[in-house]
């Protein structure tokens, strides 16, 4: 079988996958190991300690109070990939999936492999989401997604507003405000977790209110109160401190050389930074003509309705609990790998 996707979420389908004795190959596009965390900026740090930013079957080096870096994580994952030596193919490109009526068809830029099954886990970073603000088309700036931002050190003395209110803004004006004239442009007011609470809470709070949703019980009332959003690491602490976290509402359009906010005051812009989430990334899956217009496909756990030989993967609650996070990644491999085994080998045991 073929696992489409050589990040966070392949790997763990392959750290499952190899212990069932099946044949499987896991295709990924990228030159390296790391997925998507090679494309992130230098100095991003993960907002949960080592020890919960782990996947299945090994705990990250660091402990319990080290919260790791890019670098630390891409590290993380190579020696992941070494340690468990999982079967991967790279650079490869897959183009398409086709439904020939015996199998599926991988079609990729070294060729075609024939699959009986196959999980894609290509995850969404290849899918900014870009908001669309009038007079966007004239805008003569520097527009740019957080997938694309490397370092502060491009945008020394520039006025630069940064878009989006979760841990990712937080983290690129914390050290842009350092080296720019930055104006942080969220929806809502932000709320920043107590120092003392990290990512963890997140994730636990999340687990309470999936858990309440599946008893039919208010998510809002069965979940603890919520504390804030946004992870107190480091440098969005001393950001804080020194006052550089201020937010304002947003601009309402573009001018050829800067923003309009809403009472009417036009502001030079030389660069917006946008950091506004992402979409799933299922171009590959179009010919199998399951993505839906909201760029969702119908499933049932992992497994798609309309293609019951393929599995997703590492995109989202829709996709299975908390299965685009570090922590929440593994449940979900484990439950698809087990459907799998027990489908081509009569209930094989996973554990």
């Amino acid at each position: 079988m073929a696992v489409i996707g050589g990040g966070q979420a392949g790997l763990a389908v392959g750290y499952y996958l190899r212990r069932t004795g099946l044949r499987y190959l896991i295709l990924d596009a990228e030159p390296a190991p790391g997925g998507a965390w090679r494309h992130t900026w230098r100095s991003l740090r993960l907002f949960s300690p080592a020890r919960w930013s782990s996947l299945p079957g090994w705990v990250m080096p660091g402990g319990p109070d080290y919260y790791p870096s890019r670098d630390d994580f891409i590290a993380y994952l190579t020696e992941y990939e070494r340690r468990y030596q999982l079967a991967i193919e790279r650079p490869v490109v897959v183009e398409r999936v086709e439904d020939d009526g015996h199998g599926l068809s991988v079609i990729t830029d070294r060729g075609a492999l024939q699959a009986r099954m196959v999980v894609s886990a290509t995850g969404t970073w290849n899918a900014p989401r870009i908001p669309d603000y009038p007079g966007q088309e004239q805008f003569r700036g520097i527009l740019l997604h957080a997938n694309d931002y490397d370092s502060p050190l491009e945008f020394v003395g520039q006025r630069v507003v940064v878009v989006g209110g979760g841990n990712t803004g937080a983290q690129v004006v914390a050290e842009l405000s350092e080296v720019a004239d930055t104006t942080w442009v969220t929806r809502r007011p932000p709320t920043f977790l107590p120092s003392d609470i990290d990512g963890r809470y997140l994730f636990d709070r999340a687990t309470a209110r999936y858990a309440a949703l599946q008893r039919g019980d208010d998510p809002e009332t069965a979940a603890e109160p919520n504390l804030g959003d946004i992870v107190q690491v480091a440098p969005v602490r001393e950001a804080l401190a020194r006052g550089a976290l201020e937010a304002v509402r947003p601009f309402t359009a573009f001018t050829e050389h800067g923003v309009i906010w809403p009472d009417g005051r036009e502001e030079a812009i030389d660069v917006v930074i946008w950091c506004t989430g992402y979409r799933a990334v299922l171009d590959h899956l179009q010919p199998l003509g399951i993505v839906d217009g909201s760029g969702c496909v119908a499933v049932s756990g992992t497994r798609l309705v309309a293609s019951p030989r393929l599995w997703l993967v590492g995109y989202g609650e829709w996709t299975g609990y908390a299965s685009a996070t570090i922590v929440g990644v593994g449940r979900t491999a484990r439950a698809t790998v087990a459907e799998i085994a027990t489908e081509r080998a009569g209930a094989v045991r996973v554990g």
